[in-house]
């Protein structure tokens, strides 16, 4: 098969195909003089490499040799590679972790002098400042990613978070609530106006992002449907963002109890009332939840409602998130199968509810055991 050589769009390189079928695409390095060849399965593809090469050069972020930082490299890499591909959200968590953890601990070496060992170092010094085994496997998962890139790149050979040994993470195992405590909650909740958002955290499993971002253009009180389809993220930068869910088993339709429906018909009243009485001012986002002008509510403000509500009941300190496990917990004791639990929580992998199942079976066996004494006992 004959090379065919095509000069770039805007100069500066060319792109062939090569005998193996391959494109590559070839340029000048302006600091060293030299070639360099970039390889694709296409030749759009083959273009594309060429272009960001080019760019990156022209931005001093090429790693043409033993000049440029890990730091250069992941301001780049965040910036131009991984925020377009990612939800907005995901990408604040990771700037997060690129500047405020990996650059400053990781930044001043030089790209292609990163050794396993020195990530390593960095790790064991994090977790000796009081980081979390979870938090130091959020750091692999951003820097993995980002030296996986660059070895795509041919900026670095390879990529050395391969060779890290990441500390074994802790699960972190949150209150679990009785029937009885959640009733408790719920009779507190419902004095201070918060019955609605817990009983859907409770019972539903829903999410604080779900429940802040329902709209009802999602509910259908006559069927006594509910669909979650978005989450609600504040970002101090962003302000309020809206965002689809991370996995399509969090994208659910679910089916109500009764009791949740007849709370949403006197929250479409209450709210009723509350858009007439702002007139003007009320912004119209069809929010179940809303201030009341209507707008968004920020999550950390119902979370700091939510913790003086378990005090107020005596109950432990517990995230808003624990109310899912509790959720999961009080469905598999009543006997619903896993993967229906798994269906109504928007667990991606059934292992998760699996390891909910796991702790609940113990006390299910017992009930099982006196079910048959009760059953059978007569017969003896």
């Amino acid at each position: 098969m004959a090379r065919q050589r095509k000069r770039s769009v805007h100069g500066g390189g060319s792109v062939f195909q090569r005998k193996d079928g391959r494109w590559e695409a070839k340029f000048k390095v302006e600091e060293t003089g030299k070639y360099k060849s970039l390889y694709a399965r296409t030749e759009k593809e083959a273009y594309k490499l060429l272009e960001d090469a080019k760019f990156q050069q022209k931005q001093g972020t090429l790693a043409t040799g033993p000049q440029q930082t890990v730091k250069d490299f992941l301001e780049y890499w965040l910036e131009n590679v991984e925020k377009p591909t990612i939800e907005l959200g995901t990408y604040f968590n990771n700037r997060i972790i690129v500047h405020k953890h990996l650059i400053p601990g990781l930044g001043h070496i030089k790209l292609q002098k990163l050794t396993a060992q020195q990530v390593q170092t960095f790790y064991s010094r994090k977790l000796k400042d009081g980081a979390a085994a979870s938090r130091i496997e959020q750091f692999q998962g951003v820097l993995h990613k980002a030296l996986t890139y660059a070895r795509r790149m041919k900026l670095v050979s390879v990529n050395v978070t391969d060779d890290v040994q990441v500390p074994r993470r802790v699960e972190y195992e949150g209150p679990v609530l009785t029937p009885e405590q959640v009733r408790l909650l719920l009779r507190e909740a419902r004095e201070k106006g918060l019955e609605i958002p817990i009983a859907l955290g409770v019972t539903m499993g829903m999410r604080i992002g779900e429940i802040l971002g329902l709209r009802w253009s999602d509910i259908d009180l006559v069927k006594g449907t509910l669909r979650v389809s978005r989450t609600l993220n504040y970002l101090p930068e962003y302000r309020f963002v809206e965002t689809k869910g991370k996995t399509k088993a969090s994208r659910r339709n679910m089916l109500l109890p009764q009791f949740l429906i007849a709370l949403l018909k006197k929250q479409a009243a209450l709210q009723l009332e509350r858009k007439e009485g702002a007139g003007t001012e009320w912004i119209d986002r069809d929010l179940v939840f809303s201030n009341k002008v209507g707008d968004y509510i920020i999550p950390t403000t119902l979370r700091r409602r939510f913790y003086r509500l378990l005090l107020n009941v005596g109950l432990p300190r517990m995230h808003f998130h624990d109310l899912r496990h509790s959720a999961a917990t009080i469905l598999i004791s009543m006997g619903v199968p896993v993967n229906m639990v798994q269906e109504l929580l928007g667990h991606s992998d059934v292992s998760i509810t699996l390891d909910i199942y796991a702790a609940v079976v113990p006390s299910m066996r017992q009930d099982a055991i006196k079910k048959m004494d009760d059953l059978f006992g007569e017969q003896s």
